[in-house]
Parts: structure tokens; sequence; C-alpha cells
């Protein structure tokens, strides 16, 4: 690549309809010197006649009509067997790919080349398996199909000389096989028409590639001018429409079940028994034939829970529809566990992510009413239903000791603690985590919010709204004062949330780890204005009353300010004091505060790392050194898009409750907690945005993506950033998340 000695494919897709997909192909050489090239556009059958001890009937893919312009390959799905675990039967009947004509039709079947791979001679079911057109190109083996029939094909076009700086095109089209020529054609001659064009094929099939493909666009465009915000600039446009783009790449068909997969699907080749020792054996009843977003199709192609949260949100912007059934998806029936348990992901249902989910089901369902103009009570309603399950899950298997501190596990963090927090200690002891019991405190006020708008039109809805406020008031306390003991999660000396190591025998140790652990409690907000909750009376009575009768409860996490001259309850688990030191240890460039956003762990750990019975948490703002949790993520010092998208809103929702008159004494001065948002904000976009220097901060130094026109403009989207210097580290192409740039560019562009 430094040399330019490569080829840069630009592949593009249009649909003239549901069913008809144009296909552009376009190979530019970008190197010094005539090239080579091979381009083999291939069609294939996904295997599942295979999955069986008796081998089912086959689909066909053959050769097909040809003519002045073009060649094919015909496929027909008439004789496959559909699996009976799909509920609608239904076959796509037979498909033309047309392309230029020059190619050569190659053909083999999509089988697994037995011989490369460990088990018995007599797997080996077929002589031609679905590696045969590379060992044929590249090692001249005899390994076609000389019959020129399978189950997977390609045309095969070879350009021995293309000049530098040149390109060469090919246009190919996916059709029905049933929609006759003389269709196309009319279809063609007004279609070219409308589009102005000369330059395409002039006769057949493939004449529709190239005005398809330009009024497509021409919608797409259309389509993102009307989503940026007024105030974007180009660049962040950009930004924000290659965000989208990745969201909607990484939808995928997620087959999965898990019954299946744990058993095998053929009888004389069953699973090593260590399968069903190794996970999900309690998620049987799982079984996905969804379309899903997946956090990243290309490195993770499989769904994420608090992924998938936080996707939702950022898709909402673009197909508010999708989004409300992704959050559905993995509340219905074949998904959540009958226990309640929301699975988490395909490496272990079992695992512990936050409890997010209602969180983003209330915030799409307000993008949605907000945009829409109607709130999609259907939706929000029996996603509550199933909250509801979700919740009771968490406070039953938990919180072990019925005191409302949670020990939730490792809670996305993968490696965040100095021990792996998914693992039980041998001695008995746990870990009371303070991040764990934030976010319960937060489902619990996001629960609260949703009961009270179904209350708008149902008020029964109003004492499930009274049981989550009151709830929230026995989390927040506890830890603040853990019952009759004699410790707290909040710790005085350094005004901050630690988790807390609980020995058997009583004794306890706080893990002195300043982190994102004791910044989550910050999530758990909410407001109340009395105005506004004054049409719900039995929830309004229910709260007086408990506001003057447990005081010893209320006082430290309900506050009640006098704000443009109304009333307001602002239900935060910390009080203002408290509220002041940890935001002076967040808007500190020495903890937490970074050029491009908020450290997950702080930078005071550099200098001063934690150590405890021989592991130790030290500042890593780039890649982890320690393996905990599999060592394939690092939340000891990077910056990651969802945990500061939550603080952000957290801070935007106090500002609301306390005004700009409440000011934080930090070391440049006062800063308001508006301020403090919209600061944040700008460092997240400042990651993606070019520099006084046309640089980009997430490409840090790699001078290809920095300066080479072909390259600069072309976004990555990582999943977690330098804390230091903004660079993009872990997966390169995990939009999930970090697709919330979008949703920043939106709220903070108006």
């Amino acid at each position: 690549f430094d040399e330019d000695r490569y080829f840069d494919i630009v592949i593009e897709y249009a649909k003239l309809n549901p069913e008809d997909i144009c296909i552009r192909i376009e190979a530019f050489n970008r190197g010094p010197e005539a090239a080579s090239l091979h381009i083999m556009p291939h069609l294939w059958f996904r295997n599942i006649w295979s999955w069986n001890d008796q081998p089912r009937p086959e689909p066909v893919i053959q050769i097909g009509p040809e003519g002045r312009g073009y060649m094919s390959l015909m496929a027909d799905d008439a004789k496959l067997m559909v699996p009976s675990t799909i509920p609608i039967q239904y076959r796509l009947g037979a498909r033309i790919l047309y392309g230029p004509p020059g190619g050569t039709p190659l053909f083999t079947d999509n089988e697994t080349n037995w011989a490369r791979v460990p088990g018995p001679a007599s797997s080996i079911r077929k002589p031609n398996v679905k590696d045969a057109f590379h060992r044929w190109i590249i090692h001249g083996e005899a390994s076609l199909n000389p019959n020129h029939v399978g189950t997977k094909a390609t045309l095969h076009y070879r350009f021995d000389a293309i000049p530098p700086g040149e390109s060469v095109t090919l246009r190919l089209r996916l059709i029905p096989a049933n929609l006759p020529i003389s269709k196309r054609s009319r279809a063609r001659k007004s279609s070219q028409a409308e589009a102005g064009r000369s330059d395409s094929p002039q006769e057949g099939p493939l004449a529709l590639v190239d005005p398809g493909i330009a009024k497509r666009r021409a919608e797409a465009d259309a389509f993102y001018e009307s989503i940026h915000p007024a105030g974007a600039s180009p660049d962040e446009r950009l930004i924000q429409r290659q965000a989208f783009a990745g969201l909607l790449w990484s939808k995928q068909n997620y087959l999965f079940d898990a019954d299946v997969w744990l058993d095998g699907d053929n009888p004389r080749l069953p699973p090593p028994p260590s399968r069903s020792k190794i996970r999900n054996t309690r998620w049987r009843h799982m079984n996905s034939l969804r379309v899903m977003t997946m956090p990243d199709k290309w490195e993770y192609p499989w769904f994420a829970a608090w992924d998938l949260a936080f996707q939702a949100v950022a898709l909402a912007l673009i197909d508010a529809q999708f989004a409300k059934e992704q959050l559905w998806l993995l509340l219905f029936e074949q998904f959540q566990h009958p226990n309640g348990q929301i699975p988490a992901y395909e490496w272990e249902f079992s695992d512990l992510n936050p409890p997010v989910h209602a969180w983003a089901v209330w915030r799409v369902y307000n993008m949605d009413r907000i945009r829409s103009g109607k709130g999609d009570r259907e939706f929000l309603e029996q996603c509550f239903h199933k909250l509801l399950i979700n919740f009771a899950w968490w406070v039953n298997k938990v919180d072990r000791q019925g005191n409302n501190i949670f020990e939730g596990g490792f809670l996305g963090l993968d490696n965040i603690a100095v021990v792996d927090r998914s693992m039980e200690c041998s001695d008995g002891s746990v870990i009371e985590q303070a991040d764990a019991t934030g976010w319960m405190g937060m489902y619990c006020l996001n629960l609260m919010r949703i009961a009270l708008e179904l209350a708008k039109e149902n008020r029964v809805y109003e004492a499930l709204a009274t049981k989550f406020f009151e709830h929230y008031i026995y989390i927040a306390a506890a830890m603040k004062r853990m019952g009759n003991r004699d410790y707290q999660l909040w710790d005085e000396q350094d005004g901050f949330f630690y988790d807390v190591l609980r020995y058997p025998n009583g004794r306890f140790r706080k893990l002195r780890v300043r982190s994102l652990v004791g910044l989550i409690p910050l999530f758990a907000v909410e407001r109340l204005e009395l105005d506004w909750i004054e049409p719900f009376k039995n929830f309004t009575g229910n709260l007086n009353w408990f506001m003057q009768n447990r005081q010893d409860l209320v006082k430290e996490v309900v506050h009640t300010v006098k704000h443009d001259g109304k009333l307001t309850h602002v239900l935060t688990i910390v009080n203002q004091g408290q509220l002041i030191c940890l935001m002076q240890r967040l808007w500190d460039a020495e903890e937490f505060l970074s050029e491009y956003g908020i450290r997950s762990l702080s930078k005071a750990h550099e200098a001063r790392p934690f150590e405890f019975d021989g592991s130790r948490v030290s500042y890593e703002p780039a890649e982890a050194v320690s393996k905990i949790k599999g060592g394939n993520s690092n939340w000891r010092g990077p910056i990651w898009f969802p945990t500061c998208f939550l603080l952000i809103e957290s801070l935007r929702k106090i500002a609301k409750a306390y005004g700009t008159a409440f000011t934080v004494p930090v070391k440049t001065g006062q800063i308001t907690f508006p301020e403090m948002a919209r600061a944040i904000a700008d460092r997240l976009l400042r990651i993606f945005t070019r520099d006084p220097s046309g640089r980009r901060p997430v490409y840090g130094g790699t001078r290809k993506f920095q300066e080479d026109p072909y390259w600069r403009d072309h976004i990555l989207f990582y999943e977690y950033f330098h804390g230091d210097n903004g660079a993009g580290l872990g997966a390169s192409h995990q939009t999930g998340w970090t697709a919330l740039v979008a949703s920043l560019i939106d709220e903070w562009r108006t």
C-alpha cells in the first residue's frame, strides 16, 4: 500500500425493485505499472441440504441464457427442502445473474473440503468442493466440475494488463428468471431517458445497470441530505452518513438454533462431548431466524445485547421501525430466557451485559414520538411487560444478599477491575459493585418513566411507577448506607465510588481503582417536576407519603430544588457535594478528561497503579497488557463511545434540573453542566473530524489514511479510542455503538 501497488475495488449495489439487483464493479489500478487482475462474481446456495445424516435434494446452478451484450448463470432452488424450523415455507424461484460477455463460467459445489478438515474420510461426499476456484486459478488443479453444473458458480473475467491509473468495469444484474425480456426492454428505455445516460450497454438486461445505480444514488443523496442537521459541517455530514451506512451494512440474517448447535445436525457426526460443557447449555430455547444488527459483521458477526441497544438509538434516526423491532427481538420468547434474562451474546448468552435495554426502549420511543408526532404505545407497552420479567431476574439473581447492592459480574467492562469479575472467588468472597448497583438504579428510573408514560392512558401503571420509584430509593440509599454495616461504596475521603470486596467473615476491602465503575452511578438520574406529575394522583400520593415517612432513605437520594419558579424532585444517587467531587475528577486532564472524550480509567493510575493480591491495574491508553476476560478489549484507559454518550445524557438531565446557576469549580475556573455536556460531545466528534492541518485523530500516525486522497475520507469506526491521542483501537469496522457519533452530530449540530 505504501508503494501504491494495489487495486482499489468499488462495488455498488442498487435495486430497481425489491427483486431486481444491479451491481457495478470498478477496479482501479493505483500502481505505477500495468497489472493483471481476475474478477470473479460468485453465485452460490447456502448449504442446508447436508444438515442431516441423509443428504437432501439440492438446488442447482447452471449456464443461463446468452445474447448480444450478455452471458449468465441460472440458479434454481425448486428442489431445495426448506428447514422445518422456518415458519414460512418459501422459495426464491429461478434467478439469473447476468454479466458481460467474455467471462468463463466455472462450477463446483458448496461443500466442505473434508480432505483439509480433521475427520473421517467417509465424510467426503463430492469431488468438487467450495475452494475449487482458488485451487484452479492459483495452483492449476483440476478441481472444477466439467459438467458445468453445481451449487456454487462464478463468471471468471481476466484482465491481463490494466494500465496504471486506469480502471475496468463489470456490470451485473441479478433478476428473477420469470421477468420477460420485453418487460426489461421497455423498462430500459424509460429508465435511460430518465437518467439521461448514454455510456451504458445499449442492448440486453445490463443496459439498466448504470441508470439504475445513478437513480438510487441520487435518492440516497436526497435522503441523507434530509437527515443531516443544518449546523453540521460538510465533514461532519460525511462522517454521519458513513456511520449510518455502516449500521445499515451490518444487518445480517442471524440464523442460530442453540438446540441444534448443542446436539449437532448429523447423528453420524455428533459434536465433541465438550460442546455441552462450554456454554449455552441453558439456552436450548434460543432460536433466531431474524435479520439483526451486528456490532461488526466483519469481525463480530453476532449480536451483543448492550451493543444492540446503542445501535438502535442511532438507527432510530434513519429507520425507527427497524430500531424498535431490534429492541423487541431480545425480549421475544425465542430470545429472552424463561427466567427473564436477556441473552448477552453468542459466545456466552448467560454472561451479564449492563441492563441498558430499558434506557434504549425509552429513548427510541421518544425519538420516534418526536419525529412522527405520535408515540408507539404498543411497542412501549409490550417491551415494558418483558422488561418487568428481566428486572425481576436481576433482583433475584444478582442481589444475592437482598441488600440492594449488586454483584453483576463483568458487565461488559472486560478488564477494568483488578480481578476477573465473571469468576467466583475461591474463598467465597464477593465483589459488591458500584457500577452494577448504579446500572440498577438507572434501570429503576427508566422503568418508572415508562410506567408514567403508559399511565397517561391507563392509570393502573401508576402503581408500577411507584414500585420503581421506591426501588430506586432502596438501591440509591444502599450505595450510601449499606444497611447497618460499617462501610459503603462511596468513599468520603477520595470523593469517589469504589467496588468493595466482602469476605465471608464480614471483613471488607475497598478496591480503590478510579474508573468508570465509580462514574456509572451518575447514570441513575431523573427529574420529577411537581406540576408535571400532579395529574398522576395515585403516584403523587405515594411519592409524598414516602418522602414524608422515609426521610432516612430519601434525604440523600432525592433532592428537591426550585428552578425557574417550579419545584422539582431531582433523583440522583449523589448529593450536590458528591456531584461536585465526581465532576472535579471527571474534568481533570490528569484523571478522566481527554481531548477526545472521557477516559475509562483515571490517568492518575499511570504513576500510581493499584495492586491487589499480585495483580495490578494501571492506566493503559491503548491496547491492554492485561488479558483478563480474553484480553481482546481494554477498559483501562481508552475512550468508549457508549459510556461517554450516557455521561453526556446524565449531564444534560442534571443541567435541566439544577439550571446554569449551579457551577463546578475546576482547575480552569467554573464550568456549568451544559458546558460540560457540549464539550464532551465536541471532543468525541474531534476524533473523526479533520483538524486544522487536515489530519483525523482516529487515524493516528498512519500516513496512508491521513494523506492519501483515496483513503483519508473513508472513515473507520473503531471499537474504542486511544485515551491520549484519540487514535482508533480494537475492531476497525465496529460501527456498532460507535455509530453514536451520528447521534451526537444530530443532537449537537442542530
